[in-house]
């Protein structure tokens, strides 16, 4: 084997956040992927909280979705120059015509069927005017290709959103789709995976942590 073969790293390490809240989560705001709000005060002091407790971390790449939610997530690791793309692919699930505001009783029994025919197996079922989990499930293929088609970025911080995090989750860890609401989130939670090359396969070393949060 020559030195250049044996040098590659056989496991990757992922740690995907969600994004820091927003006055539309704390409203109960549907937002979704046509919806590109602001971190609040409270959502930038979750940022400045995940980058104190990570910051020693060397981060080889930064993958963000194309809102700027998640990009004033991690915007100091950014700012301190570690190398950064967004990709469409990691956006939130878009909702259709419902995003962008309070839902009403009317909204709230319409997202219930919706989740429920989810659980249920209807995966396929997109919401009105927006997109379904499997839509969801197959944009972000791609970019999970791409990130671990580079075995040499050993450390990788993904930013992205509670749903479409629910549903990435389902692929990288080898789950039905329909199981997605299994995975918890909350605003800046993590997961850390480890990714092996050789069985190809990933495992969560930790899960829905938010221990970095607890002076907040």
């Amino acid at each position: 084997m020559s030195n250049t073969q044996s040098n590659i790293p056989t496991k990757k390490t992922i740690y995907l956040i969600r994004h820091g809240e927003t006055d539309f989560n704390r409203q109960g705001i549907v937002q979704g992927s046509g919806v590109d709000s602001d971190l609040n005060e409270l959502g930038l002091a979750q940022a400045e909280a995940f980058f104190q407790s990570y910051r020693d971390i060397n981060f080889d790449k930064i993958y963000t979705s194309a809102l700027k939610r998640t990009h004033q997530s991690v915007h100091k690791f950014i700012a301190s120059g570690i190398p950064w793309e967004q990709h469409s692919g990691l956006n939130e699930i878009s909702w259709g015509i419902r995003e962008g505001r309070v839902p009403n009783d009317i909204d709230n029994e319409y997202y219930k069927v919706l989740i429920d025919s989810w659980v249920t197996g209807g995966v396929d079922m997109a919401a009105e005017g927006g997109e379904s989990p499997l839509q969801v499930l197959e944009r972000q293929k791609p970019v999970i290709e791409t990130i671990l088609s580079r075995p040499h970025e050993e450390t990788v911080l993904v930013a992205m959103h509670g749903r479409a995090m629910r549903i990435i989750l389902t692929m990288l860890l080898d789950k039905p789709l329909h199981e997605m609401d299994t995975f918890e989130h909350s605003n800046l939670c993590l997961y850390k995976l480890i990714y092996d090359y050789e069985t190809k396969s990933f495992f969560a070393e930790l899960e829905c942590d938010t221990t970095h949060l607890f002076g907040l």
